[in-house]
């Protein structure tokens, strides 16, 4: 380790860059020029099919957002959970403080998380409550994975005062097993993602927390300076509030947890202000790293020390503030390979009068921020980011990026402000180009990504399973969406869906790489995505006009690989770890 710490400070402090060229940074490091496809490429399209299909969940609802809890919830998970080969979505309900705090005589309803069981056709069904994970109190981000090796999705619910472990039990209903492995937390928890960390075969559980809040003590609104914005009284917070560290849970093995953050690690003894967290192979070891967005504070970039511990490298490699060392109030995480080089980027969404950050990955030894040099940052200066993905939309073999908006202070729009667009914000999608750079898709005055709402998680997967990866949005104050992709013309596809061994049957923490023709794509397989969201697990590929993939090689969660080749496109197909 000292010797990669040596390494990547003469890096720092002794780099010469080459020749200016287009695709170099503002730094001065320079990076291939990625080879573009010529062939013309389709129009991403999006349409809403929320009407009619079932999707009624609505957010809570508070006017006037006094209080910092009412700001950020909004967890969407996409999962088979019942095995009929229909993704499923699942929503997290939460609460507003009156509600929180109501009196049993006030009769005011509680949270009611929703499960969407879908029918095919786009037609959902809610079955929540008879499946047994509605009843998640004031929810606020979600995960998904197998953790008990049924080979069933279960559900972690993160909570303002406690979390919720719900295990599948193949038959359609869920158990609540929360007490009894151990995982309740406690604190304000929000972003989760399960992983097997030390490859003994189970899945580990890290948890990100926020703010150490007393529900029955909060603080003032538009009290003293830190709850003002542009001199307007606003909701406190998270600067002048107290942090609370975070949870990683260690699976015994034996449907229990031992909570061992301190002991790994992973704790944050500083107590961060924790949101989004993912899960990814940072530097190309072949073992499971964690990167955790924090609000306005540094964001942390963990690596595995291969020993069951981690070593916190986000200043050294590059991710922990923007490229002009400022700290930004992070939110969501994208994790993908835009420029099919076989590494992975990661994405962050922010606040307003900062911009989303773009982390280049050079081989897994730095970042370096890209942000203006990918033509993703400019535009989002007057937004607030949350959940987001990176997802191929046209099926031409590059990855394009999705991303949510939305403000946290309805009393911004009692001002003018060029710095900062009004409470209700637009979405964004930004085409790859392939050169290394984007252009957003606008859409007209009715087109989805054109409305305006308060969204916060996002979750990807393909609903109806055409091979166009479909969409989901949870509102803070209004109505989820559904946005079916309708794109004409795409190019071919293929889904692979992994089963893995022993108590990890779905293959958290696996890598897909797959060679058509002179290109390579990867693919990770992650429990805990976006802006404490979840994404469908099987991982998709665009391969634009290719009609057959070369190779897939698979990288198992335990170090394994295998590999099949000469493979049709256009197929949903499953693997099994030999």
């Amino acid at each position: 380790m000292r010797a990669r710490l040596l390494l990547l400070l003469l890096l720092s402090w002794a780099w010469s860059p080459p020749a200016p060229s287009a695709a170099q940074t503002e730094t001065g490091v320079s990076e291939p020029t990625p080879k573009v496809d010529p062939k013309p490429r389709s129009t991403p399209v999006f349409v809403d099919v929320t009407a009619g299909s079932g999707i009624d969940f609505k957010g809570p609802r508070s006017e006037e957002k006094k209080y910092i809890l009412e700001s950020v919830s909004g967890g969407v998970a996409l999962l088979d959970y019942d095995l009929d080969g229909l993704v499923d979505i699942y929503f997290v309900d939460s609460l507003t403080v009156d509600r929180a705090t109501a009196k049993a005589s006030d009769a005011k309803p509680g949270a009611r998380s929703r499960l969407y069981r879908n029918q095919g056709g786009l037609k959902f069904k809610e079955v929540g409550r008879a499946a047994g994970v509605d009843a998640t109190g004031w929810g606020v981000g979600v995960c998904a994975a197998d953790v008990d090796g049924n080979g069933y999705s279960d559900l972690y619910v993160t909570g303002v005062e406690s979390n919720k472990l719900f295990l599948n039990q193949g038959d359609g209903s869920f158990r609540d097993a929360t007490g009894k492995a151990g995982v309740t937390g406690g604190g304000w928890s929000t972003g989760c993602g399960f992983a097997d960390v030390d490859r003994d075969g189970d899945l580990d559980l890290f948890v990100a927390r926020y703010l150490d809040l007393d529900l029955h003590d909060l603080p003032e609104f538009g009290r003293g300076e830190l709850c003002k914005y542009r001199d307007i009284p606003v909701q406190c917070g998270p600067r002048g509030l107290k942090g609370l560290g975070d949870l990683f849970f260690r699976n015994r093995g034996d449907g229990t947890f031992e909570e061992v953050g301190s002991k790994v690690g992973l704790g944050d003894e500083e107590a961060m202000f924790g949101l989004g967290v993912t899960w990814l192979d940072a530097d190309g070891d072949g073992w499971q790293d964690l990167y955790v967005a924090n609000d306005t504070t540094p964001n942390f970039l963990y690596l595995n020390k291969k020993d069951g511990t981690f070593e916190e490298m986000s200043y050294l490699l590059g991710v922990a503030v923007s490229e002009d060392g400022k700290e930004q109030g992070s939110m969501g995480i994208a994790v993908g390979d835009y420029r099919n080089e076989g590494w992975l980027s990661l994405f962050v969404t922010n606040f307003s009068e900062e911009y989303n950050t773009f982390y280049h990955n050079h081989e897994g030894a730095f970042f370096s921020d890209a942000s203006f040099r990918t033509k993703t940052a400019a535009v989002s200066v007057r937004y607030v980011g949350w959940g987001t993905s990176f997802l191929d939309v046209d099926n031409d073999g590059w990855l394009d990026l999705f991303l949510v908006n939305g403000h946290v202070y309805p009393q911004i729009d009692q001002i003018q402000l060029e710095a900062s667009a009004p409470y209700r914000q637009r979405r964004m999608l930004f085409h790859n180009r392939g050169d290394g750079t984007f252009e957003e898709v606008v859409g007209g005055p009715k087109h989805p990504l054109s409305l305006e709402t308060v969204s916060r998680g996002t979750a990807v997967g393909d609903l109806d399973n055409d091979g166009r990866l479909d969409v989901v949005i949870s509102d803070l104050d209004g109505a989820a969406q559904v946005l079916r992709n309708e794109t004409r013309g795409a190019g071919h596809w293929l889904q692979i869906d992994l089963e893995g061994k022993g108590l990890n049957r779905e293959a958290v923490g696996a890598l897909i790489k797959i060679r058509v023709a002179k290109t390579t794509m990867i693919r990770p397989v992650r429990s805990g995505t976006g802006y404490l969201s979840q994404d469908d697990l099987r991982q998709h590929f665009g391969l634009g006009a290719a009609k057959r993939v070369d190779e897939i090689e698979v990288l198992w969660p335990d170090g394994s690989a295998s590999k099949r080749k000469n493979v049709d496109a256009d197929q949903i197909l499953t693997i099994r770890q030999p």
